[in-house]
């Protein structure tokens, strides 16, 4: 099973140079490794030591690396939007558009770095992926691709499940998807989402297990960045994304920043001299084991009939509760996290909240 790992930060606090240090030391353990660069510049390969393209590289024995390109992914991806077009149309027509002269929408570089992550999960070739994305609110936004998409998804499917246009043309859905496709669609066909349902849930169960992916603080004593970093954290818990500990980029471990980012484990890691990777390399923690000490960004008691998120880094002003149906919505940084609640308690209005210690308590 694959172990996918990343590591949020405020810019120039040393993120790549912790995800080159992991991988070099990962695969030196005898773990295969993928080490992604989402920079598409030339800095990600300078700072490597090695020139890199598009195409997976063996660096080292046991370490592959790739310097992701947002264009010829997306030209990837539209051929195979237009191999499932010719599948199922009679008559396609994405075959006069090409992937060559498509431009990138904002959003496209993290669902299609995503999308490649997923693919290379799903090899089963290596043991470790570790992810540089070029700024680390969209690395989160990334990783909660499948959260926020599971949700469009059911409430788009309520909503045309309900909708007039759905119920008046459900009896001519068949005849006419039969002139058109080369197979025939029935009304409940128009509104099931269940491939991409099964993709989405895939997706949250592993954002959301700490066995196979987590994310790393990286951050040096400076006032600016220990703010950044702690608002990354929460952030991060607000897509279920477990962040196992703190490397501090040449800071010695102080109370004060064990107070700050309490209960996470600190690690101090030496600067990096002359590319001489090893101090740094020696310093490093054991990450899968601290990924699964960390504390669960959401747990759900229903028994007490309690649902505490774990929210470091925000204030209580800065953390927003609604209830909408069967789901409730927590607002706080930048984020929005709609948590379905199970049978036990799906249904079940929100009787009280309180903020404490970092976590949002909520009574149902």
């Amino acid at each position: 099973m694959t172990f996918i790992l990343t590591f949020l930060g405020k810019g120039g606090s040393g993120c790549t140079t912790m995800a080159i240090a992991t991988a070099k030391k990962i695969s030196a353990l005898g773990s295969k490794v993928l080490l992604i660069g989402q920079d598409p510049s030339s800095a990600f390969s300078i700072q490597l030591g090695q020139a890199l393209d598009s195409s997976i590289t063996e660096i080292a024995p046991k370490l592959d690396a790739i310097q992701l390109k947002s264009t010829q992914l997306l030209e990837s991806s539209w051929e195979e939007l237009k191999k499932l077009e010719a599948k199922y149309l009679r008559t396609p027509t994405f075959k006069n558009i090409y992937g060559q002269e498509l431009g990138l929408l904002p959003g496209m570089d993290d669902a299609l770095a995503l999308n490649f992550i997923r693919e290379q999960d799903e090899t089963g070739k290596y043991d470790f992926i570790i992810y540089d994305g070029t700024a680390s609110l969209h690395t989160l936004r990334m990783f909660g691709l499948p959260i926020i998409s599971s949700w469009y998804g059911r409430r788009v499917k309520q909503t045309l499940e309900k909708s007039d246009i759905v119920q008046a043309l459900s009896p001519f859905v068949q005849p006419v998807t039969s002139a058109i496709m080369t197979t025939s669609w029935s009304a409940d066909d128009l509104t099931s989402t269940n491939e991409a349902d099964q993709l989405f849930d895939k997706g949250k169960a592993a954002v959301s297990n700490p066995n196979r992916v987590a994310a790393f603080l990286v951050t040096n004593d400076r006032p600016e960045a220990i703010a950044k970093t702690k608002f990354l954290w929460g952030s991060a818990q607000q897509i279920g994304l477990t962040v196992g500990g703190v490397l501090l980029n040449q800071v010695s471990i102080t109370n004060e920043l064990s107070s700050e980012f309490n209960p996470l484990s600190l690690t101090s890691i030496p600067s990096l001299e002359a590319d001489n990777w090893q101090p740094l390399i020696d310093a490093l923690p054991d990450f899968k084991q601290l990924a699964n000490q960390a504390p669960s960004p959401i747990a759900i008691d229903t028994a007490k009939r309690e649902v505490k998120i774990f929210l470091p880094g925000f204030a209580k002003k800065q953390v927003k509760l609604s209830q909408s149906g069967p789901e409730i919505t927590i607002d706080a940084g930048d984020q929005r996290h709609n948590i379905f609640l199970p049978p036990p308690l799906k249904g079940q209005s929100v009787k009280g909240a309180k903020f404490q210690d970092s976590y949002l308590i909520i009574s149902l």
